[in-house]
């Protein structure tokens, strides 16, 4: 114990003998979930641009779709194009997420009986904002279509509660259960917090244990050989005990706006949530020692902090669909702990799970953690003795 204390004490004063190390670990993450916090604040993206590329102009059908395209709330109309060559130059400049095309004689089509299609013209690559985009036209023409179909029926005499079932015989039931609003602040901001600590908390472990070999002063911290691999898994412990505090500490006081001041509710267990996120962030911070232990290398160890978790968001499941995933690409996403992490998350703050489901994600990541503290002590006891690989960056 003693042997972690002092290593503790000795790290403290390292932080604050250097004011950028200590930032990083303290207001640097604040600011950065403050800043995701108020990116993802409005909910849901409102007024995406598009553009109307009307060639059917000074018809009152025309007209009436665009007052209800103006009208959608997530939509919103800005300067007309008149051609082709016009709708490729705002696609391409990005000055619209879409142009909504009419095409020629629809008013005359529709009044003749026949068909019409408006085409939407989207930016497929901006996932996002082409997906509400494509909901929102798709809303809108549907409802101007059977609005349309109505019309035409009940000046057949067709009864109203008829209509409705000639309309749509067979309706689809979409039942949301989670997350019901769509709303980006839980979906994204929820679960961006914490793939940003487990970065922070990579670099951080190989930043801490690699500026000891950068510097020449691993014998200093672990003193001389032969030391046992115990002291030097308990001096690690102490050295990244204050990395891990803080750390967890800025993500669970953003985690804790969302839940209490902006009002989403925690279906299950935020105690479990925060034991979790403690674990991703101690074997975020082991897994940089390990590699700053194992290569001996600053430079090495930050580039593989920056390789194994940099990526971790993309893989874990929440943007892409994880069943969906190559094998290869699937193997690697679960071979990340903050994979595992986002999915007891979700458990827990949205769906409500029991305790017990969550159970082993919490023993894989603890697990994780000492086998990794391990391999870096381990690491750390060969560089002790070879100094002649000290002082290299």
């Amino acid at each position: 114990m003693s042997i972690l204390w002092a290593s503790l004490r000795r790290e403290g004063a390292r932080l604050r003998a250097s004011g950028a190390d200590l930032a990083m670990l303290t207001w640097v993450p604040l600011l950065a979930m403050a800043l995701l916090c108020w990116i993802f604040s409005a909910g849901q993206p409102q007024r995406l641009p598009i553009a109307l590329w009307n060639e059917d102009p000074g018809t009152a059908l025309s007209r009436q779709l665009e007052r209800m395209l103006q009208a959608s709330p997530g939509l919103e109309l800005r300067a007309p194009v008149l051609n082709r060559a016009e709708a490729q130059a705002a696609l391409q400049s990005m000055a619209v997420y879409a142009v909504v095309h009419i095409p020629p004689d629809m008013a005359r089509d529709v009044k003749q009986g026949r068909s019409a299609s408006i085409t939407l013209l989207h930016n497929a690559q901006l996932a996002t904002a082409s997906s509400l985009v494509q909901r929102d036209v798709r809303q809108v023409v549907g409802t101007l279509s059977a609005g349309i179909e109505m019309q035409a029926a009940a000046k057949r005499g067709t009864p109203g509660q008829a209509l409705y079932a000639r309309m749509e015989p067979i309706k689809t039931q979409l039942v949301a259960l989670f997350n019901v609003s769509t709303n980006y602040e839980l979906f994204l901001a929820a679960a961006l917090m914490p793939a940003l600590v487990h970065i922070l908390a990579m670099t951080a472990g190989a930043w801490s244990v690699g500026r000891e070999l950068r510097e020449r002063t691993l014998g200093d911290w672990l003193g001389a050989p032969p030391v046992g691999l115990g002291p030097i898994f308990a001096a690690l412990v102490g050295k990244l005990l204050i990395a891990c505090l803080s750390l967890w500490a800025c993500t669970m006081a953003a985690l804790l706006y969302l839940a209490q001041l902006r009002g989403w509710a925690v279906a299950g267990s935020m105690a479990w949530i925060g034991l979790a996120l403690a674990l991703l962030v101690a074997v975020s911070l082991a897994a940089g020692a390990a590699l700053s232990g194992l290569t001996l290398s600053l430079r090495t160890a930050l580039s593989g902090a920056g390789f194994f978790s940099a990526p971790a968001f993309a893989f874990c499941g929440v943007a892409y669909p994880l069943l969906a995933m190559s094998p290869g690409a699937r193997t690697w996403a679960e071979a990340m702990p903050y994979t595992h992490y986002a999915r007891l998350q979700l458990e827990q703050w949205l769906m409500g799970a029991p305790l017990a489901q969550s159970l082993p994600t919490i023993a894989a990541l603890g697990l994780a953690t000492l086998v990794l503290l391990a391999a870096a002590s381990a690491g750390l006891a060969r560089g002790l003795r070879q100094p002649q690989r000290w002082g290299g960056r």
